[in-house]
């Protein structure tokens, strides 16, 4: 028992963070900053429901977007054994 725990705890801590940045425009100007969760079921297979990064932008025309697994969107994820993986999308103006 010892070793299946130990295998599953050396798998969780090898994963790595999954993160995807792009820029619009110039891209950040001000630092202001605008966070909201993807939902997504079946691994990250069937979207339920996502973050719109032009809406949270508000109009800027200069701004950066990054959607990453943040160490809560791990532990929610192992919790639910990967029925339930949400990310977090940020978009800094």
């Amino acid at each position: 028992m010892k070793k299946i725990v130990m295998a599953a705890v050396l798998c969780m801590s090898l994963t790595s963070c999954y993160v995807h940045e792009y820029t619009i425009g110039k891209g950040a100007q001000k630092g202001i900053k605008k966070t909201k969760m993807n939902h997504f079921a079946i691994v990250g297979l069937a979207p339920i429901k996502t973050a719109n990064p032009e809406e949270m932008a508000e109009g800027a025309k200069d701004y950066t977007v990054k959607t990453r697994f943040t160490i809560v969107d791990y532990l929610i994820r192992s919790i639910t054994y990967g029925l339930y993986t949400p990310t977090t999308t940020t978009v800094t103006k």
